[in-house]
């Protein structure tokens, strides 16, 4: 990797930048020298976040844009535009968890994947590109491990983010040359604690504790504010793509060299599941009052940081700064 670019006094643009990952992105861009615009749905969140950054003595604001609407991501464009002058690092962060079987999952909630972690960054890069040729910007989309390997009980999720993760990779191709810099970012499961807004299907509890479980160990699971570090360092250095954990770098290994055998790996673990299809969807938050004290504790990690990342309204600070 060369070095890192100076973005000292350059504008980026962050979606689901009010918790989670996308404020620890949205953080260290701003730790660099940049200008941050964090965009999320719910402006209570994003009036945290933003006072939580200024605190560190970054310039932040934060713009309310729901990417699943078409209009509302015109509108967003127009305004970075008419407001900003345009932007030098676009993050395409902002993405929805629904877990549960697939005979839970209605054709709405694939649709809202799609349209929150397809055709919200789609469109938007799309706005942004011609300013970010001129500049020779970046485009960091964040996709995951879901959009490599399809997931049991993560189908809507996976089936948005295998489109997430073609459009980036294409981009990356069909810009060479223009002076944009793509990057893709793969990561596995990260300590972010959005299982606390994520929503269950099926069986809510059942589904909620394997969840929850598998996002909060330590060998599949990595520290959000590390993840957030890497991939700036990496998309400023000039990577073009990025997998983050080594269950992720495995399973992305082991699926090029024998998609049969992870395939076959994949029909054991949704043997293991939970199969029940009859329960109301529930938050995160919700369906963890029907869980115990031992999944508290193999939890703990993960409720830690959704505390301090923004993910639980209230509960917010520095080192309780305050996601797809």
């Amino acid at each position: 990797m060369r070095r890192p670019a100076d973005i000292t006094g350059r504008t980026a643009l962050v979606t689901g930048g009010s918790r989670g990952l996308g404020l620890l992105i949205a953080r260290e861009l701003g730790r660099c020298g940049a200008r941050v615009l964090i965009v999320g749905r719910d402006e209570d969140a994003l009036d945290a976040a933003v006072a939580d950054l200024r605190g560190e003595g970054i310039d932040a604001s934060g713009l309310a844009c729901d990417l699943a609407l078409e209009s509302d991501t015109a509108a967003l464009s127009a305004r970075v535009y008419s407001e900003y002058g345009g932007v030098d690092i676009l993050v395409n962060n902002a993405g929805v968890i629904r877990v549960g079987p697939a005979a839970a999952m209605s054709e709405d909630d694939f649709a809202q994947a799609a349209a929150t972690m397809f055709w919200g960054p789609f469109r938007l890069t799309r706005a942004l590109l011609p300013e970010l040729r001129e500049r020779g910007g970046h485009v960091v989309t964040v996709t995951s491990i879901g959009g490599r390997v399809s997931v049991p009980h993560l189908l809507p999720y996976s089936c948005a983010k295998f489109a997430e993760v073609a459009f980036s990779r294409g981009l990356d191709a069909e810009t060479a040359g223009s002076g944009v810099h793509v990057t893709t970012v793969v990561p596995g499961l990260m300590r972010t604690g959005s299982h606390v807004g994520a929503e269950f299907a099926g069986a809510p509890g059942s589904e909620y504790a394997w969840f929850a479980t598998a996002a909060s160990l330590h060998l599949l699971s990595m520290d959000a504010e590390r993840a957030a570090r890497t991939i700036v360092r990496g998309a400023l250095s000039g990577r073009r793509h990025l997998v983050l954990t080594p269950a992720a770098r495995a399973a992305v290994i082991a699926d090029g060299l024998s998609p049969g055998l992870v395939q076959a790996a994949m029909r054991v673990t949704a043997r293991l599941l939970p199969h029940d299809e009859s329960g109301t969807a529930r938050t995160g938050g919700r369906a963890r009052d029907r869980t115990g004290a031992l999944l508290d504790t193999l939890t703990r990690l993960n409720d830690r940081a959704a505390r301090r990342f923004n993910q639980i309204p209230g509960e917010r600070g520095h080192g309780a700064v305050g996601e797809e």
